[in-house]
């Protein structure tokens, strides 16, 4: 047991890149954590991690050390997890990772009513807009868009989430409203770069049943999503901004929204000719493998699909 004790510290250590990281990983102290992996090192009569003031970095038996065991701590952690399972008592880390505005604005509102359930679970919500890899970053799930879902992921749709086309009504009143999607080539449009590969992400419409992405001018670039709000705010341009983000600045009328009439059920004669639908925002909630989806997965899976709001409902 002690030597398992320093064998799981090793692994967190590793990657958390500290000694400090794994000891809240496991929680444990840092001296706690620190003592279990020098134990395992003179059970092993080998250093395994070269400790300099700035960085914690693996010697060449390290190396050897960390690809045999890291796989083996995993499957001791699923299988704790699975017995708990069959006692009907979730418990355990469960690492959530999700995109940081809809992590803020949409997620964490609803976790703190889902631990308060199963107070044995330890949560912790990671957010951030750069690829995650559930292995090396030991994620239990993410929340991800339609674009960063990856081959490899078990992914279970979740969520379809309007997305609103808006600027400030000071911009509209200088520039005029665009009546087409093909029309938004000769505004200033905000456009969002995309963490994963570096793209500008076009906006995305389907007319009579065929996707299509118009001709855009980018003035403004950011590859924060409510960096991209504070613009049109501001008067900048339009925007495309998720409805967790866009719908209470509308409701405020802080923004107005473009090519709304066609979603709300009133249209031209000819409509169908010259408007479009907005591609919504399709979410998935992904882990790693079908093993994976234990008992607290399961639970929480079906927790967001009920506490999401009903007309985002796939």
């Amino acid at each position: 047991m002690d030597s398992f004790k320093g064998v799981e510290c090793f692994v967190k250590a590793v990657e958390e890149g500290s000694i400090a990281g794994a000891g809240r990983r496991l929680g444990i102290s840092a001296a706690a954590a620190s003592q279990n992996i020098a134990r395992l090192e003179q059970q092993l009569n080998t250093r395994l991690l070269a400790r300099t003031t700035r960085q914690l970095a693996l010697t060449e038996s390290g190396q050897v050390y960390f690809q045999r065991v890291q796989a083996i701590v995993r499957e001791l952690e699923q299988a704790q997890a699975e017995v708990a399972d069959l006692h009907g008592v979730p418990q355990g880390k469960l690492r959530i990772a999700c995109s940081s505005a809809f992590g803020r604005i949409v997620l964490a509102p609803l976790i703190p009513a889902f631990a308060r359930v199963y107070p044995r679970l330890m949560i912790e919500l990671v957010l951030a807009d750069h690829y995650v890899d559930h292995i090396s970053e030991d994620i239990d799930i993410s929340i991800r868009f339609a674009q960063q879902v990856e081959p490899g992921l078990v992914a279970r749709h979740i969520a379809c989430v309007p997305l609103r086309l808006c600027a400030s009504p000071s911009y509209f009143a200088q520039h005029g409203i665009p009546d087409t999607p093909e029309a938004l080539h000769a505004h200033q449009c905000l456009l969002f770069r995309s963490h994963m590969d570096g793209r500008l992400l076009g906006w995305g419409f389907f007319r009579n049943g065929v996707r299509f992405e118009p001709r855009l001018n980018p003035t403004m670039i950011s590859n924060d999503i409510e960096c991209l709000a504070r613009f049109a705010l501001d008067g900048a341009g339009i925007a495309r901004l998720g409805a967790f983000i866009a719908d209470p600045l509308i409701a405020q009328g802080l923004l107005q929204p473009l090519f709304e009439a066609r979603q709300n059920g009133s249209k031209k004669a000819n409509a169908d000719t010259v408007l479009a639908d907005i591609e919504p925002l399709n979410l998935y909630a992904c882990y790693q493998d079908r093993r994976a989806a234990n008992g607290k997965l399961r639970l929480l899976l079906d927790y967001l699909q009920q506490s999401i709001p009903p007309e985002w409902r796939p």
